[in-house]
């Protein structure tokens, strides 16, 4: 995460009084006998100067994102509503629901036309409930990235697959968060988001090769609509897994929105899944079932707040309020404050597996969800620290060009490489990664329209070069992996710090308890910060074996399970990818398009505007239909 989004540097922070949309009011002291008093009485000096201190501002993140006037201050909200403390207070508050009752009942559950399901009559209808003394229940599941992972692996020097261990005992395990819990409860499920990124990584391929498809195949875009989850989106393609580049792109740059792609994230997309099939094998509201992320950035926070990824897109328009696909976000570092304030030692939690696995309720998406060992995917050091969708793309491309051959060419900066697929003298197709946002100026100003020149006669704004001189011509790339980190997802802001990391093992060491908190200490320089991210890159990359190894095994287990393999690309099974992705659709009843895609919307920002109270408001109200 860029620093100028980072909630721990906030240099750069804007108070919400700028131009907020939630003005705090000051009122006279209420009478008591206010029935009585003359309606038509004027308020004098001293009784104003008598009245009561106006209570703090209740910002919602709902409010932050609707007036768009800053990041940092939405990002403020965000670690409150979004953090350690919201995970314990809701395993306290419900306890957890049992999937082997669930199993059984599911089918007979009596469901009401609201929704929400109640289960021996001890439900309220808005899934927020305590009658007669039973507290309602809720089904826990929670997910993890390999980035956050591999950031704990690097403090307590383990694997990054032994950390991703330590994470389920913590979540689901005997001597995880149920003890001391008022509810004993505990998560049932900790799914590996790398899984569902294997399908992110293929339908990114094909949403290439859609969009790169002759224009005559194509379905021309309605003016207005650009970003609309139902577009193609025009080259370049834009990568749209980060949400802190996706938040610069709508406010500041809304012109790259037609080149953004339309996938959901790994984060989102498995909360879709998870929510739309439990909810349906199940019989439960999608309000009943709570749903964890762990990922390396705090803008992952603001990714699951946005008002498109919700049950909205994928449950009928009859349902009743949409719930979120993700109801929390927190980061490497909150996990280890989550584990602190049960009074847990995360080093000392099992490395191993748990003994029992409550099988998935659906064959197909279990096998798929949790695969074995020899199944399970990793990543190579070629795809990156951030997800590997370029590589999968640029691999995809140069299977079907046998013979073809990978040119890779650094930029400016180590932040910025290009990647060329030739086949003898034919360049096939050319891609780009561009991380860090000292990096995105410098692309989205290449994708900046030019101004229609107000000069007579003149057609663009263009700058006309001498005569006799050549036109320089500029690379046209094909896709661009974009991310807002310097160096990728595993340098993200929500990653445990250099500076942190002593003070994270003298805790665990010493069996003192309390929240991380950063110590007077020199910041480290830049041969510091980059010692310890090649260390948790080492821990990122320690699952995975040469890329023509993992290819090679994953292809052969393939096989031997009689899976078809004419379209095995990187150890990936694009065929049996998809066909999960049909088995999905298949389950829920909704097509694939409101499952893996979404939209994306410009939003303007008013801070330093005036503006009239009438469009205030109307801005408001088309805001509430998406966007940030």
């Amino acid at each position: 995460m860029s620093a100028i989004l980072s909630a721990d540097d906030l240099n750069d922070f804007i108070s919400p009084g700028v131009a907020c949309i939630k003005p705090i009011e000051t009122l006279p002291a209420r009478d008591e006998n206010e029935s009585s008093a003359n309606p038509y009485e004027v308020t004098t000096e001293e009784k104003a100067a008598a009245a009561e201190p106006p209570p703090p501002a209740q910002i919602s993140l709902t409010d932050c994102l609707a007036c768009s006037g800053c990041v940092t201050s939405a990002e403020a909200v965000l670690v409150q509503l979004q953090s350690h403390n919201e995970v314990l207070s809701t395993l306290d508050t419900y306890r957890s629901l049992d999937a082997a009752s669930l199993a059984h009942t599911g089918t007979n559950a009596h469901t009401h036309t609201n929704g929400h399901a109640h289960t021996n009559g001890h439900a309220h209808t808005n899934g927020h409930a305590h009658t007669n003394g039973h507290v309602e229940g809720k089904l826990f599941v929670a997910s993890v990235s390999p980035q956050a992972r591999a950031s704990l692996a690097a403090v307590f020097g383990v694997s990054e697959q032994e950390a991703g261990n330590m994470i389920t005992q913590l979540l689901s395990g005997p001597s995880g968060v149920r003890t001391g819990g008022h509810q004993g409860s505990g998560f049932t499920w900790v799914i590996d988001t790398n899984v569902v990124r294997e399908a992110c990584l293929v339908a990114a391929a094909d949403e290439v090769a859609t969009a790169l498809a002759p224009e005559s195949s194509k379905t021309p875009a309605q003016p207005g609509r650009e970003g609309a989850i139902d577009t193609t989106p025009k080259g370049p393609i834009l990568t749209s897994a980060c949400p802190g580049w996706i938040c610069y792109a709508e406010k500041t740059h809304p012109y790259v929105l037609p080149h953004l792609s339309r996938l959901k994230s790994p984060q989102a997309l498995t909360g879709t899944l998870l929510k739309s099939v439990l909810s349906a094998r199940y019989n439960i509201p999608p309000s009943r079932i709570w749903h964890l992320a762990i990922m390396p950035c705090f803008d992952k926070k603001l990714e699951a707040s946005r008002s498109e990824l919700t049950s909205a897109a994928w449950l009928p328009s009859s349902s009743p309020e949409p719930v979120r696909d993700v109801d929390c976000v927190i980061t490497a570092r909150e996990l280890l404050s989550l584990a602190s304030a049960r009074n847990i030692a995360f080093s000392s939690l099992p490395r191993t597996p748990l003994a029992t696995r409550i099988p998935f309720p659906d064959p197909t998406l279990d096998a798929f969800l949790f695969p074995s060992a020899s199944l399970s995917p990793t990543q190579t050091r070629d795809a990156g620290s951030s997800g590997g969708y370029l590589y999968h793309i640029l691999r995809t491309y140069q299977s079907a060009h046998p013979g073809s051959v990978i040119a890779v060419t650094r930029g400016r900066n180590a932040d910025v490489v290009e990647y060329t697929l030739t086949s003898g003298n034919e360049t096939i197709i050319r891609m780009a990664r561009f991380y860090g946002f000292r990096n995105i100026q410098n692309l989205v100003r290449r994708l900046k329209p030019a101004k229609a020149s107000r000069l007579p006669g003149g057609k663009t704004g263009a700058v006309r070069r001498p005569p006799g001189s050549k036109k320089v011509e500029e690379k046209e790339y094909a896709y661009v992996e974009v991310m807002a980190c310097p160096g990728g997802c595993t340098n993200g802001g929500g990653q445990v710090k250099v500076t942190e990391v002593e003070d994270v093992r003298r805790l665990e060491s010493n069996g003192e308890q309390g929240g991380i908190e950063e110590r007077e200490v020199t910041r480290p320089g830049p041969k510091e910060q980059k010692e310890w991210l090649a260390r948790v890159d080492e821990a990122y990359f320690s699952g995975s074996d040469t890329e023509a190894e993992h290819a090679e095994t994953r292809g052969k287990t393939i096989k031997e399970n009689g899976q078809e393999q004419g379209d095995v690309v990187n150890g990936i099974d694009r065929k049996h990818i998809k066909h999960v992705m049909q088995h999905w659709s298949s389950v829920t009843g909704v097509d694939m398009q409101s499952l893996i895609y979404t939209s994306y919307r410009k939003v303007e920002s008013d801070v330093g505007k005036k503006q009239s109270d009438m469009d205030r408001v109307a801005g408001l109200a088309v805001t509430v239909g998406g966007g940030w």
